[in-house]
């Protein structure tokens, strides 16, 4: 299906008559069920006054079935370098390998950085546990696991690599902050997992706290992510904003949309310095396609965060409020309707209609929205300059894989160490196995072997092109070194568990 057909009337319409003043806006219709949810949503913003310039792309299944493996067009690159503002739809990605996720792809390569999804509950209009429940939980978007960087290693061992910067951390909790203050918000809390990754998370938690420091009229506090989690899933009034890197934001993002209500309500802002796209949380869902059933409310409401991301707070408020009173009245599509609850099970189309009637309506029950000047887009500020540390190496680690006995493998390994150098240790999956190691200890055919500077000596790069030499010709299978540095004297680089 391509993107003409996609269209609906009042889409072709306002394409047609676009004023000067409108602001260009790349829109993304989808598959599955994202071309009805769109075309719903896109009639809403503009009987609502959005005076948006549309540019159509394709993106997704077709393009991606087309041979295209990113999903994505260089003319719809050229577009979203153009109106700066991407509106998307959700989209298929074909099943096998091969395929690059097009969320991930948009997401680094326009430098969308922070993910923000706010999370509400609309007791007792839709059913939830956590009734007044106002989360908002922003996300690291580029690094962590997320950088993709996989290896298999050896026959047991797969590696990936999670990848932490001080810029990109900086970035998200300064973003985390001035959100907060454009949208008053009285408290940011940050998850790490920092007393197990102590320098990957560390450093996430390490920044969140210099950060939180040129916010002291804000409140600041850090949780460990497995209790934190358990906390936001439990009593979640405790949170206000929350941020925290890729992977856990990924995940508690998606959990704490689901506990307020559902996931088919929330929306999702992806903002960078130079971009910004606005998605529903939730998936194309083909079975739906083409039946007038899907809720529309989770790319709507993105579409209200795109209004207020573009200065047009008057559009974004009249709404958002129209949407609250819609619920409110009971008009509800199939996926929140109860019996004795809702008061009427409309289709998509229908939906979009009951909200454009109550334009320039608020709710009566449910906190009405408001969007003051001060929720327009605030300056990303550029991550601090800092001097570079003084950075000594002071040993390498050899990642081996073996199958033989451990104590062959340490006298192989000793073996290969020249007289300037001693085997300090040997780990499994982090576990210190030698010297000194516990019988009980279960073992991969994957080992970490450490290598320092005996006393007097100085450890340089040459003793490691000298030390994979030795074990090269020995024929011990070493699949990676990692190079061990101390920064301005502090380790650069993780102890064994049991030292």
């Amino acid at each position: 299906m391509n993107v003409e057909v996609k269209l609906g009337d009042v889409v072709r319409q306002q394409m047609a008559s676009t004023s000067k003043g409108a602001v260009p806006v790349t829109v993304a219709f989808g598959d599955g069920i994202g071309p009805e949810i769109m075309n719903a949503s896109l009639k809403v913003l503009i009987s609502a006054g959005a005076d948006i310039a549309i540019e159509p792309i394709d993106i997704g299944e077709q393009v991606y079935l087309a041979g295209n493996s990113a999903g994505i067009t260089a003319d719809a690159w050229d577009s979203l370098r153009r109106t700066k503002v991407f509106y998307k739809a959700p989209i298929t990605t074909p099943q096998g390998g091969g395929f690059k996720s097009l969320n991930v792809t948009v997401r680094k390569s326009l430098g969308l950085f922070a993910n923000v999804r706010p999370c509400n509950a609309y007791m007792p209009f839709v059913a939830s546990k956590h009734p007044g429940m106002d989360v908002v939980v922003i996300r690291e978007n580029e690094e962590d696991l997320y950088a993709g960087i996989e290896h298999r290693q050896t026959d047991e061992v797969y590696q990936c690599l999670k990848l932490i910067s001080r810029p990109g951390s900086e970035k998200i909790c300064r973003y985390a902050f001035e959100y907060a203050k454009a949208y008053g918000r009285k408290k940011v809390t940050c998850f790490t997992k920092d007393n197990i990754m102590k320098l990957t998370d560390g450093l996430f938690h390490k920044v969140f706290d210099e950060v939180a420091a040129e916010y002291p009229e804000i409140e600041s506090e850090h949780w460990i992510i497995d209790i934190g989690a358990a906390k936001l899933a439990d009593t979640p009034d405790a949170f206000d904003v929350v941020v925290m890197p890729n992977l856990y934001g990924d995940v508690l993002s998606d959990v704490a949309a689901q506990i307020a209500g559902s996931v088919g309500l929330a929306p999702s802002a992806n903002i960078g310095a130079h971009c910004a796209m606005f998605e529903a949380i939730h998936g194309s869902a083909p079975r739906r396609a083409g039946q007038d059933m899907a809720n529309p409310s989770g790319l709507l409401l993105a579409g209200v965060m795109m209004m207020a991301h573009l200065g047009r707070t008057e559009v974004a408020e009249r709404v958002h409020n129209a949407w609250l009173k819609t619920i409110e009245d009971g008009i509800h599509t199939y996926d929140i309707f109860k019996d004795g609850i809702s008061e009427q099970k409309v289709g998509t189309d229908a939906f979009a209609d009951a909200v454009i009637e109550r334009l320039g309506q608020k709710p009566a029950e449910l906190p009405a929205a408001t969007y003051g000047d001060d929720t327009r887009p605030f300056i990303i500020p550029e991550p601090t300059q800092r001097p570079a540390a003084k950075k000594e190496l002071v040993g390498v680690d050899v990642f081996v894989h073996s199958a033989e006995p451990l104590e062959e493998l340490a006298e192989s390994m000793q073996r290969a160490a020249n007289g300037l150098m001693k085997l300090e240790m040997i780990t499994n999956r982090g576990v210190k196995v030698w010297p000194e190691g516990l019988p009980e200890t279960f073992c991969t055919d994957h080992w970490r072997c450490r290598y320092v500077a005996k006393a007097g000596q100085v450890f340089n790069k040459a003793m490691i092109v000298e030390l994979q030499k030795s074990l090269a010709f020995s024929g011990v299978d070493f699949i990676k070194t990692e190079h061990l540095y101390t920064f301005d004297g502090e380790p650069g680089y993780s102890l064994g568990q049991g030292q």
